[in-house]
């Protein structure tokens, strides 16, 4: 475990400052939970959302580019994953790159994952997925089925969480199933959360099989017009990520304890966003539902008494 608190390297330690305040702002609810794991966990997560965001990133911001440009930005991501695994240098990555201007940053977030590699075995297949995940939004802006969004979910949220497993610790292989459901919740939730700001770049998560079953147009969508209708289409899919709450809760037990209850927490403040979207009686194009800082120290006395019961 000697590389994560290695403070003799300057550049590492800066690697892992800006993966931690990549997480901090950009992940208010993920970041507030994971201080309640012990340091040498809560250190070693941030590498991973950090390198998710950034690939992420690289698609969200095609308003600002070419979406052909971020395509490629992003497989560059896969060139660098792939010469962390194989072994290569952080030189070679640095020189095969073109000039980039958030090329430091990355390379921030590549040299955190090489010393993270060097602790937690994290299959490679994982952070592989999730970029052929964040690629589907450059050529899929519908899904005609669910099980066709749960495949596009499984990809950016899923593996997140199987690669966070492998820090976090389990004592039976049935966690990373429930780990898998969990990711599905959580991502879920994030399309019901976001219904307005997709349609504004012309994407529709909700499966079109859906839509047909509760009369409810593109158009409307399109439009943020809502009616009956779409309330009921809501309440459907609010139902739908709450059951794969309720599963990936079931594997909890299953990690190791001191990172329970961070997991229970990040779980119960995230599903409440689902909670937040059934205030606003499922209109989501009126605001963006979210939790307070307020709403998730309240939430803290229970969750940390449930979870201490597991």
């Amino acid at each position: 475990m000697a590389n994560l608190f290695n403070s003799k390297n300057s550049e590492l330690e800066k690697a892992y400052e800006y993966c931690e305040s990549v997480t901090k702002h950009h992940a208010k609810s993920f970041y507030f939970a994971a201080k309640f794991l012990p340091k040498i966990k809560q250190r070693a997560v941030y590498p991973i959302y950090a390198f998710c965001r950034h690939v992420d990133d690289e698609i969200d911001e095609t308003a600002e580019g070419s979406e052909a440009e971020a395509i490629l930005a992003v497989e560059s991501w896969r060139r660098n994953l792939e010469e962390i695994f194989e072994g290569k240098s952080q030189k070679t990555i640095a020189e095969t790159e073109n000039p980039n201007p958030n090329l430091e940053n990355r390379n921030l977030v590549i040299q955190a994952l090489r010393d993270l590699l060097k602790t937690y075995k994290i299959p490679r297949k994982l952070p592989l997925e999730l970029i052929q995940g964040v690629l589907m939004d450059t050529r899929l802006k519908r899904y005609e089925t669910f099980d066709e969004l749960y495949v596009y979910c499984y990809r950016v949220a899923s593996t997140v969480g199987l690669m966070s497993s492998e820090i976090l610790g389990y004592a039976d292989q049935r966690a990373l199933e429930y780990a898998e459901a969990m990711g599905i919740g959580m991502q879920l939730t994030n399309i019901l959360r976001d219904v307005k700001e997709d349609a504004e770049m012309g994407r529709i998560y909700l499966p079109q099989e859906d839509l047909r079953k509760f009369n409810v147009s593109e158009k409307q969508i399109l439009a943020n017009e809502f009616d009956a209708n779409f309330a009921e289409l809501m309440k459907f899919q609010v139902a739908r990520a709450r059951e794969f709450y309720a599963k990936g809760e079931q594997g909890i037990a299953l990690l190791e304890k001191d990172s329970r209850f961070t997991v229970l927490l990040a779980a119960r403040i995230y599903a409440k966003i689902l909670d937040e979207i059934e205030k606003q009686h499922y209109n989501v194009f009126i605001r963006r539902a979210r939790t307070s800082k307020r709403q998730k120290i309240l939430a803290i006395p229970n969750i940390w008494l449930e979870a201490r019961k597991l």
